[in-house]
């Protein structure tokens, strides 16, 4: 089950020798026998949800249609909503945010405002829909003039859209509390990382939707007393697409004066960056890459209550003599509990680190916890110490045979 989000972000999942590529589908959806659910908290862009479908049915993924169930509350990105996006973050200049451009800031604005639309205005009586589209169209045109926007060309496209779409929408609320009474077990995907919370993340750097925990009952519909046990996903160091404050980021910008410790830095950054093939799904676009920063771990514990972590990727750091951990935050010479609120203080943080020696061994065979380098696991065990969550499961390269659990 998806909760929000759209098709902004993106993940590789790596099953039976075959790559997929998701970027609104659940991964779950790779099991055969697993119902997969999108809720009323994602937005969906219709053509590249079809075109995600093809894809991975093409490199062997079972037919999507009566496995994948979508929500009739479920608002719709236009592509309207990206060629704003696009136009917004040209008109910020330097000040821009680093979006994916899919349109998810604007579909959200849509929905606040009460001028989005939603599936179940698509399959109903698409006169109504026919005027709330031109409706949308209409105010777009006019706060954005120069957009070519055509919206005869569009009806006749949604129009097919809404034959094609109709067979996987369903009250997912009804579906899932249902499936709730007959005790069937339920596993919730969220979308985005933590600190791209709207409410909780380093805002204004964020994607537009709430993906902690919460959004488990505002894009599901599911009562906050039967949300069961919550895990969260780290990967073994830290990184980020798009712009943003990034205490232990091991930079890749040029500096004006570069001393032997900044090219270090560089170099450092750009091994991550290789090794993990830090790439987005979705935008292409290298990730920044830094040290595993615990003070934002610790405080992502905090909002959503983890039972135990997964921490995935250690397999990058085998080549690294040296690692450290960011295991505390300075402002003006004052330590802080948690992340400042505000960015511009987010961004003068002092970070002090943690140094452990690097196993420098490969951990990709290791189907144990025990058959880890004995500092491997020393690293396991700082994480687990600093944020008093236990680490359930390792991972140590992209295929399932690479996860391991620990008991």
């Amino acid at each position: 089950m998806v909760i929000m989000g759209g098709n902004n972000a993106g993940h590789t999942v790596v099953a039976n020798n075959v790559e997929y590529n998701f970027h609104l589908l659940p991964s779950g959806i790779i099991h055969e026998n697993c119902i997969s659910v999108l809720g009323n908290g994602v937005v969906i862009h219709l053509p590249q949800l079809f075109e995600e479908i093809h894809h991975n049915e093409s490199r062997g993924l079972k037919k999507c249609q009566g496995r994948l169930f979508i929500s009739n509350r479920a608002h719709l990105v236009f592509d309207v909503h990206q060629q704003v996006d696009s136009c917004q973050e040209m008109e910020k200049g330097k000040k821009s945010i680093g979006t994916t451009k899919k349109g998810i800031g604007p579909t959200y604005s849509s929905k606040a405002s009460r001028m989005g639309i939603r599936l179940c205005d698509l399959l109903g009586d698409f006169s109504i829909f026919e005027e709330k589209l031109r409706q949308l169209l209409d105010l777009y045109h006019k706060l954005h003039p120069d957009l070519p926007i055509d919206a005869d060309q569009e009806l006749v496209r949604y129009r097919e859209y809404a034959e094609k779409i109709r067979p996987f929408v369903v009250d997912t609320v009804a579906f899932l509390n249902k499936a709730i009474a007959e005790n069937k077990s339920i596993l919730v995907e969220g979308a985005n990382a933590a600190l791209l919370d709207i409410d909780f993340g380093t805002y204004p750097y964020v994607t537009s939707s709430n993906c902690t925990v919460g959004g488990v009952c505002t894009g599901l519909g599911i009562p906050p007393s039967r949300v069961g046990p919550v895990y969260g996903v780290v990967k073994a160091y830290s990184t980020r697409v798009g712009d943003g404050p990034f205490p232990t980021e091991l930079s890749n910008c040029s500096f004006a004066c570069v001393s032997l410790l900044l090219l270090l830095i560089q170099e450092l950054g750009e091994q991550l960056q290789k090794t993990g093939n830090e790439v987005g799904v979705t935008t292409k676009r290298k990730r920044r890459c830094g040290w595993l920063d615990l003070v934002l771990l610790k405080y992502s514990c905090m909002i959503n209550g983890y039972s135990g972590l997964a921490v995935t990727k250690l397999d990058i750091l085998d080549k690294f003599p040296e690692i450290r951990v960011g295991v505390k935050y300075m402002l003006k010479g004052k330590p802080l509990e948690v992340p400042p609120a505000c960015c511009s203080d987010m961004a003068q943080v002092e970070v002090d680190y943690v140094v452990l020696p690097g196993w420098q061994a490969d951990t990709t065979h290791a189907r144990t916890f025990e058959e880890l380098p004995d500092h491997a696991q020393n690293y396991i065990r700082l994480i687990q110490s600093h944020v008093s969550i236990p680490v359930k499961w390792v991972g140590v390269g992209q295929s399932r045979e690479h996860i391991i659990e620990i008991h």
